[in-house]
């Protein structure tokens, strides 16, 4: 039970960072909101943006094994990423991170038996970004 709480906790100091985020987003204030992004991926994930992206997709994975995030954090972190993408900007980078968000997108779904119609809505975007850019 204790850890339960302590989970709780976490997810809602992440889904309140995440909406700060996003109203930054939301303003224009682009640059505080990626800062904000980039704290939030190496205080509570434990991995640096620029590392994510030059990570091999093999790294990535054992990353993701060896951190055995919850499902809810998992996917808040998948929130985080997307947050990143922009099916407008076809640069390397954003490829990578495309298809670090669609394994992600698989762990849930497969490891974790998460599904939901946002995932599933990002994950189309996500694919067909990658079919006309990859």
């Amino acid at each position: 039970m204790y850890r339960r709480d302590l989970l709780t906790a976490e997810i809602q100091k992440l889904a309140q960072a995440l909406a700060k985020l996003m109203g930054l987003k939301h303003e224009g204030k682009l640059e505080e909101a990626d800062r904000g992004i980039d704290e939030l991926l190496e205080n509570d994930f434990g991995i640096f943006y620029t590392d994510l992206l030059q990570c091999s997709m093999e790294d990535f994975e054992l990353f993701l094994q060896q951190k055995d995030f919850p499902a809810e954090k998992l996917d808040f972190f998948s929130q985080l990423l997307y947050l990143k993408f922009n099916t407008g900007d076809v640069s390397t980078a954003n490829i990578l991170l495309a298809k670090k968000l669609k394994l992600i997108y698989q762990m849930l779904e497969i490891k974790h038996h998460v599904i939901n119609m946002i995932n599933i809505g990002r994950q189309k975007s996500i694919e067909q970004y990658l079919n006309l850019n990859s």
